[in-house]
């Protein structure tokens, strides 16, 4: 049977996470905000469409945290605090630049999730491990959609 350390990394991982797909959240919301020029509305639409979709996985990804026993995050410093994810203040950015810098998070997200995987099966939660799988898939999907327009 897994250790409580195993049960502990697992918490923070997925805390982690969820601050990562929070701070992502709005960033990408952010973008949908600002976003102009000649692609403006296939943009303003994909990136609420993304913003839409990370926003509903940071419930399910708190739920793990509490089905696991431990505390999610309580408030914007604490997902500050925890996420990776690295703001960008400036309302008016060049409308590539905003699909790079998501393309790129995206992508880094891919490698927090696998983590959370890894800490998931150390832990033996095979719940979050199958969930994880999913995460990625979409992860890897909007990294795809925005690799594509880059092209």
């Amino acid at each position: 049977m897994p250790g409580d350390n195993a049960n502990k990394a697992l918490i923070d991982s997925l805390n982690g996470l969820l601050a990562d797909y929070f701070a992502l959240y709005i960033k990408t919301k952010n973008y949908h905000w600002h976003v102009a020029g000649p692609q403006f509305r296939d943009l303003h639409l994909l990136f609420d469409e993304q913003a839409t979709e990370l926003f509903a996985l940071t419930d399910i990804v708190a739920e793990r945290v509490r089905k696991n026993g431990g505390a999610t995050l309580t408030s914007i410093g604490a997902i500050g605090a925890k996420a990776s994810v690295k703001d960008d203040d400036r309302a008016k950015v060049d409308a590539m630049d905003m699909v790079k810098a998501l393309r790129d998070d995206n992508a880094a997200l891919v490698e927090t999730i696998r983590k959370v995987k890894a800490a998931a099966t150390e832990a033996g939660d095979n719940a979050t491990e199958g969930a994880a799988d999913d995460w990625t898939d979409q992860a890897q999907q909007r990294v795809w959609f925005l690799s594509q327009i880059l092209a």
